[in-house]
């Protein structure tokens, strides 16, 4: 296959990442992100949906800001498979000519994105924090972490369409819905057999965490040095369980072996977007902050008066975490107990 040039290529596309019939919340989030880069490009938005019965959820996308949806409904496209995906969505790229294709940074977009890029003879920028465009020569700007967060660097594709970029969940902001929004729902048939595909899903099993995942979470409680030990994020998984929120850390703990790297919230871990942030014995430095930064309400709490976080957050208590934590958890319960 000769290199995708550029040619007329037009219009910003989102890969909707789906399960049990649900939009993943990052995808939402991208169609969102998708509009503001469309305005500056003068394009149109749109979404492109795989699975088996998700008809249905396409007019939700067009009120989360797609003006068109491609929909491929076939029980082959039940279960993301990298073969199946990517044979499908590469036919509607060569057809229909998308200048940007845009991913979650998920499990499946992480596998997805690259395969795609190499059937399409064209780039992708993996894991990115921000984008912009250049409205002279029509490129995305895709901005992510270098040389383990210490740097940031910012990337374009000038010569190869579509331009695919993966994005962190919780990086852009998800919009509320348009109900008044209307938009065009375009079936397309899917040219694969089941017998021609290598890969058999015999069984899914789901993850055993429950509730939402650390990005999607509407409160989180996050541990730093500051906890001392291993032993700190027992007393902050307890405060969380009260307050119905999830645990997370900065890179430190993490890399002390102190709880595993699902937890990590930074530039080289996860972004996080809650209404509620409460940072116990963090800092505040720019690697973590850069993933929560866009938290609603940010509650520290640091024994250091000078600590960064304090520039921040909205609001501050000065003590130590391994005093105050037990003292909110003697607090919470005792209010759970006299309800």
């Amino acid at each position: 296959m000769a290199p995708v040039g550029m040619g007329k290529y037009r219009g910003v596309w989102v890969f909707i990442e789906q399960g049990d019939g649900n939009p993943a919340r990052v995808s939402l989030e991208l169609l969102g992100g998708a509009r503001t880069l469309a305005e500056k490009l003068g394009a149109h938005v749109t979404a492109i949906l795989l699975g088996e019965g998700i008809s249905g959820i396409a007019q939700e996308l067009i009120y989360y800001g797609a003006d068109g949806v491609i929909i491929a409904d076939n029980p082959i496209a039940k279960d993301y498979r990298t073969e199946v995906y990517t044979g499908i969505i590469v036919e509607q790229v060569l057809k229909e000519r998308p200048e940007i294709l845009l991913i979650g940074a998920t499990y499946i977009g992480r596998d997805l994105a690259p395969r795609l890029s190499a059937r399409l003879h064209t780039g992708c920028t993996a894991d990115c924090t921000e984008l912009d465009i250049d409205k002279e020569m029509r490129l995305i700007v895709a901005t992510k972490p270098f040389f383990g967060g210490n740097l940031m660097a910012a990337f374009i594709c000038p010569s190869h369409r579509p331009q695919i970029v993966t994005v962190r969940p919780g990086i852009m902001q998800l919009r509320s819905q348009d109900r008044e929004r209307k938009g065009e729902l375009i079936s397309v048939d899917v040219n694969l057999r089941e017998e021609d595909i290598k890969v058999k899903v015999h069984e899914t099993v789901r993850s055993a965490s429950n509730g939402a995942s650390l990005e999607e979470a509407d409160k989180v409680i996050v541990g730093g040095m500051g906890i001392g030990d291993r032993k700190g994020f027992e007393a902050l998984k307890e405060l969380a369980d009260l307050l119905g929120a999830k645990l997370g850390a900065t890179s430190p703990p993490v890399d002390a072996g102190w709880i595993s790297k699902d937890y990590q919230i930074g530039q080289t871990g996860k972004t996080i977007r809650p209404r509620l942030y409460m940072g116990c014995g963090v800092s505040g430095a720019l690697q973590h902050s850069a993933g929560m930064i866009n938290s609603e309400l940010i509650v520290a709490i640091n024994i250091n008066p000078k600590a960064d976080i304090f520039n921040f957050a909205d609001y501050g208590i000065i003590g130590d975490v391994n005093q105050i934590v037990p003292a909110l958890i003697k607090a919470l319960s005792t209010m759970d107990a006299e309800i």
